[in-house]
């Protein structure tokens, strides 16, 4: 992918890799088709990675700006953070669940971890509508279900929304 110049917003997520941010910020890019990668920073003499090794790589996804860095081992990530990824259909959850948790592994609620430790939430666009609805036994049906899933199922959470077995 060839690398462009990104200005990044004034609010930027920075993810803070062991030493493979630049094979992360190829994975992420590959997934998700509204991307694009920056002009890296390299690592100078004296530094904490080898000289010339990637120290950041800004990239876009989806239009939101994020700055990979080099940092070492010190800092992992946790479940702390995690980005949602607002599906329409079940074929793009499928499609995410899929890529993003490959060499990763697939926890419960539709939430994953990559390979590289970051945590993704998988999520159907109308469930922000099914949990906000002025009925509470739907919310409160729809979230029980939810509890019980891995990956999200839509067509039950329809079901479930509206009261049917």
């Amino acid at each position: 992918m060839e690398s462009i110049k990104i200005n990044l917003n004034k609010i930027t997520p920075c993810l803070w890799f062991k030493g493979n941010a630049e094979e992360a910020v190829k994975f992420y890019t590959s997934i998700f088709k509204n991307s694009k990668i920056g002009k890296a920073t390299y690592h100078g003499k004296d530094a904490p990675f080898p000289e010339g090794t990637v120290l950041t790589i800004p990239f876009q996804i989806e239009g939101q700006d994020f700055l990979a860095l080099n940092g070492g081992p010190e800092f992992t990530f946790n479940e702390s953070v995690s980005f949602i990824v607002n599906c329409e259909t079940q074929q793009e959850i499928d499609k995410f669940m899929s890529k993003l948790s490959a060499g990763g592994s697939i926890q419960q609620c539709g939430w994953l971890k990559d390979r590289f430790g970051l945590s993704w939430q998988v999520v159907p666009k109308i469930l922000t509508e099914m949990l906000q609805t002025d009925d509470p036994a739907k919310s409160n049906r729809v979230l029980q279900a939810i509890m019980g899933m891995v990956k999200i199922d839509i067509e039950t959470l329809k079901r479930v929304y509206i009261n049917e077995k």
